[in-house]
């Protein structure tokens, strides 16, 4: 069962499920402090976050890392419009108030990303710090997406909205492209036991349409409904890119400072959109770096 996995390195993980917003999230825990939670992208699980969680509980908090919706042992409820961001925003608003805490440090990559922003633009009363790795944000994606250069780099994003095709593709070969896709863009970060957990994963009822159902709730809901949505985040604000990203432009990394007023930005040559991965420790410090500055909003659960 991949709900029993623990990370690879010397630190207690539990694992645990909170029903919310209508969906049952499973979750693995470690740690003690304020709470800090951890949003994957596509597609990961929770154990993306596998050389992150042992030095940020070890750093004094207490890291929660989710299977989104349509992940892993997570809920996948049926249909395209269940995979709307606000959904997803409210799956994390909720988590937090089932753990207890009154607000939480947020950190998401990828799919995670967007879902952070737009947790800390709806539920702005619930967030301290944010953090975002290799994802612009929305309003930065939509100016991307009306550029050549982005849309031959997102030919995917349309490719998943082909009904039970994408399906069929990401699954043919015992998913062979996800696989060699993860191989290739972040050599040596992925052990074959590692890619063997991710297969399992994948293969979990409903998670293959669950993953692709972001991208079609992106395209098939009303882009201009939620750019009238954005909010100007309140939280201090890091974003973290890998400058090799072969999936998104650097010129996205930097938000409009009208909607992100206080960010800062931080660049890693030599890391993929799998930056987290590529360069942990450097990760790693620039989270516990970012946090300390801000150390003790965040409450520990009641």
């Amino acid at each position: 069962m991949i709900a029993a996995m623990s990370t690879t390195d010397a630190v207690e993980v539990s694992h645990s499920f909170a029903d919310v917003n209508g969906v049952r999230l499973h979750y693995a825990e470690a740690g003690s402090g304020p709470l800090l939670v951890l949003l994957h992208g596509f597609p990961e699980f929770w154990y993306a976050w596998r050389r992150q969680i042992p030095a940020l509980a070890d750093a004094g908090y207490r890291v929660v890392a989710p299977d989104m919706r349509g992940y892993g042992l997570s809920s996948k409820p049926a249909g395209w419009r269940s995979y709307s961001t606000d959904r997803l925003a409210g799956d994390i608003a909720g988590l937090i108030r089932h753990l207890g805490a009154e607000r939480a440090h947020l950190v998401g990559h990828d799919w995670g990303g967007v879902v952070a922003y737009t947790t800390a633009m709806e539920h702005p009363d619930l967030l301290d710090r944010l953090m975002i790795l290799n994802v612009p944000h929305p309003a930065r994606m939509s100016e991307g997406l009306r550029t050549l250069k982005q849309l031959r780099k997102s030919w995917y994003m349309f490719a998943f909205q082909a009904p039970r095709l994408a399906e069929a593709a990401i699954r043919r070969g015992d998913f062979r492209a996800l696989k060699q896709g993860l191989r290739d863009e972040a050599p040596g970060a992925y052990s074959e036991r590692d890619l063997e957990l991710y297969d399992q994963a994948w293969r979990e009822p409903g998670a293959v349409t669950g993953m692709v159902n972001y991208y079609r709730a992106a395209l098939r809901g009303s882009p201009r409904r939620s750019l009238e949505r954005l909010r100007p985040i309140a939280a201090p604000t890091l974003v973290i890119w890998g400058e090799r990203d072969k999936h998104l432009g650097a010129e996205l990394a930097e938000p409009d400072p009208r909607w992100v007023p206080d960010v800062r930005v931080e660049r890693i040559a030599d890391a993929s959109h799998w930056v987290e991965h590529d360069s942990p420790e450097r990760v790693n410090e620039l989270l516990l770096e970012f946090l300390a500055s801000g150390r003790g909003a965040a409450q520990p659960a009641a």
